[in-house]
């Protein structure tokens, strides 16, 4: 697979109300053509499918699937947002690659049977659903990745990530693209929880921007480098 099967894939997915960025969707191309033949990508948040596409292109070249976990709570523009998702999984062409599971992922999660061998978690945001949702990860072998949106934009899942990784012994952090943040299932050293504390300066940033946006201070984000008009991500 080559630049030019991600264009097409990335093609397909900005197409599609989100905010997944171009280099955020190319580090979840990369982790899935990283995968075996067989293998199973869950994705946790599937919203109308803009990282489902990426996610199903890339699992198709290399023979594995994506099981797409999303409870669609409400309604875009008269069509619920199950439909939207179905609809772009159709004109993307990958039905038969992605399997989709309706429903509240920390409720599937004690239920769950088959192994997993990359996580993309972009949830609901808040500590407790993101804490549980890294729980998934006893059904991967280690050294798998785990994929993380908004991990350094978002209060309740950069305090999750600091509580089970900086403070924990399963996840090592690797790198980011934007605040898609990457980890790998194996125990952190030293100089892995060190890079966690790193991007604090950044997730602080973030805030501030985010409660300037919200207060229509955009001036002062903007003194801050942020020119757009949404919260950065």
């Amino acid at each position: 697979m080559g630049a030019s099967d991600f264009d097409r894939a990335w093609e397909l997915a900005e197409a599609i109300p989100g905010w997944l960025t171009r280099d955020q969707a190319h580090t979840l191309w990369d982790a899935a053509l990283r995968l075996a033949p067989g293998d199973t990508i869950v994705e946790i948040g599937s919203h109308q499918g803009r990282s489902t596409v990426v996610l199903g292109t890339a699992a198709r070249a290399v023979g594995a699937r994506v099981v797409a976990v999303d409870a669609f709570v409400g309604w875009l523009g008269g069509a619920s947002i199950r439909e939207r998702f179905e609809a772009n999984m159709a004109a993307a062409g990958l039905r038969d690659v992605v399997e989709l599971v309706v429903g509240f992922s920390t409720r599937l999660r004690p239920g769950w049977d088959r192994p997993v061998a990359m996580l993309y978690v972009d949830g609901k945001h808040d500590y407790w659903t993101y804490t549980d949702d890294l729980r998934w990860s006893a059904y991967m072998p280690p050294g798998a990745e785990i994929l993380v949106h908004d991990c350094y934009s978002s209060v309740g899942v950069t305090l999750g990530t600091l509580a089970k990784v900086l403070a924990g012994v399963r996840y090592t952090y690797l790198d980011r693209a934007g605040s898609l943040a990457r980890f790998v299932l194996r125990r952190p050293s030293v100089t892995d929880r060190l890079r966690v504390l790193r991007e604090l300066p950044w997730f602080t940033r973030n805030v501030l921007i985010k409660t300037l946006l919200y207060l229509r201070l955009r001036p002062a984000a903007r003194l801050l480098g942020h020119h757009a008009t949404h919260a950065p991500y």
